[in-house]
């Protein structure tokens, strides 16, 4: 199996991203910065507006009650004029939370994005959406899939985004959430038919074995998908993987069965050492001479002690050694 870490590995996977990539059509709308002001300043500025035009229209129902109508009217319908107004300018002042932005649009047209946290005074006129910027987690359900040999198994994944574009969040898709939720499901179910579970031949990648070259592929192809809505994937990880519940007890009894041949090539290997060195041993040593059939009896019982899975019962042979 391919080492999970292999930049060879990892670059083959990079190469193959642009041919996996969904086209994203060009989005027709990108964020920019509202003109706006400090919102005390504007709270300030209103409220002396309203302090003023109380002062004129007071001046001008003075002026009136004197009966200079002349003077008095058009003081009196400045002031209530002025007053009105402030209160008016008073809807222009809003509050930013930090981790938050406010899309602002202009009779439907969108005309910039404020994301300086604390209060600001923007056009009375205009209209504000509140929008999160905080870094978001999502979590797949448990999907039912085959793999690229199309065996049944489960899998489910972790994804942190975060909103980096307002404007494309908020005009380029119906519903950012949901699209970022459609999305994500989408691609891994793409990615779970492209690689088996486990990989049959040697070297090749694997949902189990490489599972760090999967999730970056994962990632990339989430962020190809998901830039429309000014979504930036900052990281994705494999929360469940296993295989479904008709094929797991088949599958295990496959794992065990190879378990038990790699352990077993492992005895066979070091028993033939070890009858090697005897022999070498026996030899150098000139403990005793051995033609070839004394040989091939040796190796028989030796590779039976080392290689079986009981112990040996020990034989006593009280003749020679050829009887």
């Amino acid at each position: 199996m391919s080492n999970p870490h292999n930049p060879h590995n990892a670059s083959t996977v990079t190469a193959d991203l642009a041919s996996d990539a969904p086209q994203i059509p060009e989005p027709q709308v990108r964020e920019v910065t509202a003109h706006s002001i400090p919102g005390g300043l504007g709270l300030l500025l209103t409220v002396i507006g309203v302090i003023v035009g109380i002062g004129l229209a007071v001046g001008g129902g003075i002026a009136c009650s004197n009966k200079n109508y002349g003077v008095g009217v058009p003081v009196l319908v400045l002031g209530g004029l002025l007053v009105i107004a402030s209160f008016f300018c008073m809807t222009g002042v809003k509050m930013v939370a930090p981790g938050e932005a406010r899309v602002i649009q202009l009779f439907g047209r969108y005309v910039g994005t404020i994301r300086a946290d604390g209060l600001r005074w923007i056009n009375p006129l205009t209209s504000s959406r509140e929008i999160s910027t905080r870094v978001r987690n999502h979590e797949t359900a448990v999907l039912k899939v085959n793999d690229a040999y199309g065996n049944p198994i489960e899998l489910a994944a972790i994804v942190v985004w975060k909103v980096e574009d307002t404007a494309q969040a908020l005009f380029e898709v119906d519903d950012f959430l949901e699209f970022v939720a459609t999305q994500t499901e989408a691609a891994l179910r793409h990615i779970a038919i492209e690689y088996p579970y486990d990989a049959h031949e040697e070297g090749g990648l694997s949902l189990r074995g490489n599972a760090e070259e999967i999730t970056e592929k994962l990632a990339v192809e989430l962020t190809a998908r998901v830039q429309a809505a000014g979504v930036r994937i900052i990281e994705s990880r494999f929360s469940h993987l296993a295989y479904a519940p008709e094929i797991a007890s088949a599958m295990l009894q496959r794992q065990q069965a190879g378990a038990v041949v790699a352990a077993r090539q492992q005895i066979v290997e070091g028993a033939v050492g070890m009858v090697e060195m005897a022999l070498t041993r026996i030899a150098e040593q000139d403990i005793v001479e051995l033609d070839s059939e004394r040989k091939a009896a040796m190796v028989s019982n030796l590779m039976v002690v080392l290689c079986g899975d009981r112990a040996a019962q020990p034989v006593l042979n009280t003749g020679t050694l050829y009887q």
